[in-house]
């Protein structure tokens, strides 16, 4: 279960609770929010999202937060560049211990 869908829920329990209304009452959750008044979480959470971006947006000090929203992620395969003789990796290269490099 998603973290807004648990704030809806929970949400929606303690605004029962604020009426005194239980589920077997059956009485909507419009009717319910409207009763007591309350903003519906989900709706503040996506609010409060978006100044967030916003406010990281408007930086211009270089920070990774701001570099985050501009990211684009890269499309297509990587290529690697094979070792001469075709292959891609020796056998040699798969000892731990060794620390010399490839070998031309």
């Amino acid at each position: 279960m998603g973290h807004i869908r648990t704030l809806r829920v929970t949400q929606r329990a303690m605004e029962r609770a604020m009426l005194g209304v239980s589920l077997p009452d059956q009485i909507r959750n419009e009717e319910i929010r409207r009763r007591t008044k309350v903003t519906d979480i989900a709706q503040r959470v996506a609010m409060l999202r978006w100044q967030w971006a916003e406010h990281i947006a408007r930086r211009t000090d270089g920070r990774w937060g701001s570099k985050v929203l501009n990211w684009q992620p890269r499309t297509g395969t990587a290529y690697v560049n094979p070792q001469p003789g075709g292959q891609t990796t020796s056998s040699e290269s798969l000892d731990p211990m060794d620390t010399s490099g490839p070998e031309s």
